[in-house]
């Protein structure tokens, strides 16, 4: 079963090529992406990994969180699923209007 990693607070020079060598060394990487900015293309500091062994991939966040890559310190854990919000929507009472 894989898993799939956030990776926050890159640099903005950071590369995919680097995360998916970093994430590497820890097993078998299905893929590296760093999200960019769709009108500049320039990057927002967070990508994320994916695995295909969650062992593999719960490891990799544990060696890797807080390590240092391109002189920022980085934070690695499990992504959340899309549309899991941190927000309760119960106790959210603003309005759109």
């Amino acid at each position: 079963m894989s898993i799939n990693i956030y990776v926050g607070n890159l640099s903005f020079d950071s590369t995919e090529e680097q995360l998916r060598e970093l994430f590497e060394a820890h097993g078998t990487v299905l893929s590296a992406k760093i999200i960019t900015d769709q009108f500049t293309g320039r990057s927002k500091g967070f990508g994320f990994v994916e695995m295909g062994d969650r062992e593999e991939g719960m490891s990799a966040i544990q060696a890797l969180d807080s390590m240092q890559l391109d002189g920022r310190s980085i934070k690695v854990n499990e992504a959340r699923p899309r549309g899991d919000s941190r927000r309760d929507p119960k106790r959210d009472k603003r309005s759109r209007w």
